[in-house]
């Protein structure tokens, strides 16, 4: 199971503490947003899957860069309908053949999953 702590001290500052590691989520600039922090969520938990591909192929990739983007709907309710990721494998070459297993493998990233299957979020406010 995950798990996330999450402490708001009166402002719009929030720190974040997952396992031994703490960081802050801010709204106004002193650190990363929350649209932020579930871009870069998606996008690493897809790098860390290419990774997976990558050495369980024995395939060399030395580095690749992710970029997503996403825009909030300007109707309710506001979130985002679409999100884009890129992958730059930054020069390496695969065939068409590797590229598609590779995009069907990454697509098995639990986030990715998560938000295609639409969660239940349970809310409980005490």
């Amino acid at each position: 199971m995950y798990h996330v702590d999450i402490a708001n001290a009166g402002d719009y500052s929030f720190s974040v503490k997952s396992k031994d590691y703490e960081f802050i989520v801010d709204v106004k600039g002193k650190g990363i947003s929350p649209p932020d922090t579930l871009l870069a969520s998606i996008g690493t938990c897809i790098g860390v899957y290419l990774r997976k591909y990558t050495e369980g192929a024995r395939l060399a990739l030395p580095e690749f860069n992710i970029s997503v983007d996403a825009e909030f709907s300007k109707e309710a309710p506001i979130c985002f309908r679409k999100i884009d990721v890129n992958v730059d494998l930054k020069g390496t070459k695969f065939n068409e053949q590797r590229l598609k297993a590779m995009h069907e493998f990454v697509k098995n990233c639990p986030l990715h999953n998560t938000i295609k299957n639409n969660p239940e979020l349970a809310l409980n406010i005490r």
